[in-house]
């Protein structure tokens, strides 16, 4: 890895790091997200800085390539926070369903 790539690599990291703690300042993001992109952030200046660890995870795995372990792991992190979304949708979809028939009883309940 070249050193202009590690530098901006090491950059993305740290930039998103500092974006999703002023996201959580300003109340724009929960806390209970904010950990998986602070650890995201984290992993992508770790892996930047110590390139060999990189290169031995995707030996270790039986990977050719570096880059091939980035993209699988990016795939594996993309479904996770898809299947978490869409836990989170359902059950508010449930929460907003329950309270709209709550709020017709009770607008019924006045008549």
């Amino acid at each position: 890895m070249t050193a202009q790539l590690k530098i901006l690599s090491v950059f993305i990291g740290v930039s998103l790091f500092i974006y999703i703690i002023e996201m959580v300042r300003r109340r724009k993001l929960r806390e209970e997200y904010a950990w998986v992109w602070l650890l995201t952030g984290l992993l992508i200046v770790v892996l930047s800085i110590w390139y060999d660890l990189l290169l031995y995870m995707s030996n270790l795995l039986g990977g050719i390539y570096p880059s091939a372990l980035l993209f699988f792991f990016g795939l594996l992190f993309l479904l996770f926070i898809s299947l978490h979304q869409s836990i989170k949708i359902s059950k508010l979809t449930d929460d907003l369903k329950k309270l709209a028939q709550e709020l017709a009883l009770q607008r019924y309940e006045k008549k």
